[in-house]
C-alpha cells in the first residue's frame, strides 16, 4: 500500500513538473498578435528575459547590448556605476548589439505600427498583478501580450522617471542621427514618437525572428 501511495505521488510530482514546463516553454514561445509573435515578457540582463510579465526588466541604450538597472544609482549589466551619455552610432539596431534572446529581436517600426493597428488589435491600460501597464489584443484569437509601464532613463543622468505613468519600447529603426523611433504609450494616449534619444534608457519588447 504504501509503494502504491509513494508511486502516485511520484507521478503526480512528475506531471505537475511537466505541466510547469510547458507553461514556461508557451511563455518562451511568445503570442501572435496580428501576424507577429511578441514575447510575453520584457528583456532583463542581456539575453535573457525576466521571470513575469509584469516584471519592468532593464533600460537599454539604442543600439546597444548593455542593461542599466531602475535603481536612483544606475548600474548597467556589466557592474558599472557611471552613466553613459554619448549618443549611441548606426543607421540601425546592429545584431551585434541585440539584447534579446536567441531566436529574438528588437522590433522594427512596421512592427510596432502593426501592434498598433486598431482594426485588428485592441489596447488599454489596466493594472495587472499590481502593476499599471498596457495590454494588447488581437481582435481575431483573443490573445494578448502586458507591456508594464516601466517608465525610462533620461539621457543625460540616467534619472529614472515616469514609472507606472509611461511605457517606453525601442524600435531598431532611427529617424536621424540622434534620434529614434520606438513606442510609447501613457494613460491618455500611445503611438510611435520620433523624439526618442538614442541615449535614453529604454524597454525592450523582442518579437520571434522567423
Amino acid at each position: 500500500m504504501k509503494k502504491n501511495q509513494n508511486l502516485i505521488a511520484t507521478i503526480l510530482v512528475v506531471s505537475l513538473m511537466s505541466v510547469a514546463q510547458i507553461v514556461f516553454a508557451q511563455q518562451e514561445v511568445g503570442v501572435k498578435i496580428n501576424g507577429t509573435i511578441w514575447a510575453t515578457r520584457n528583456v532583463g540582463i542581456p539575453n535573457k528575459f525576466v521571470s513575469n510579465p509584469e516584471d519592468a526588466g532593464m533600460f537599454y541604450q539604442w543600439n546597444r547590448n548593455v542593461g542599466w538597472s531602475l535603481t536612483v544609482g544606475v548600474i548597467n549589466s556589466n557592474g558599472v556605476t557611471i552613466w553613459e551619455r554619448s549618443n549611441p552610432q548606426g543607421t540601425e539596431w546592429e545584431k551585434v548589439n541585440d539584447p534579446c534572446p536567441a531566436g529574438w529581436r528588437v522590433p522594427t517600426l512596421d512592427e510596432i505600427r502593426k501592434l498598433l493597428d486598431s482594426n485588428k488589435v485592441s489596447n488599454e491600460m489596466v493594472t495587472q498583478n499590481g502593476i499599471i501597464g498596457r495590454k494588447f489584443t488581437d481582435r481575431v484569437t483573443g490573445k494578448s501580450v502586458f507591456f508594464p509601464a516601466a517608465g525610462y532613463l533620461e539621457p543625460d543622468y540616467g534619472r529614472l522617471g515616469a514609472v507606472g505613468e509611461t511605457g517606453n519600447y525601442h524600435s531598431s529603426v532611427q529617424n536621424s542621427a540622434s534620434g529614434a523611433y520606438f513606442l510609447r504609450f501613457s494613460n491618455n494616449s500611445i503611438g510611435t514618437n520620433t523624439y526618442h534619444g538614442r541615449s535614453d534608457g529604454c524597454s525592450v519588447r523582442c518579437v520571434a525572428e522567423n
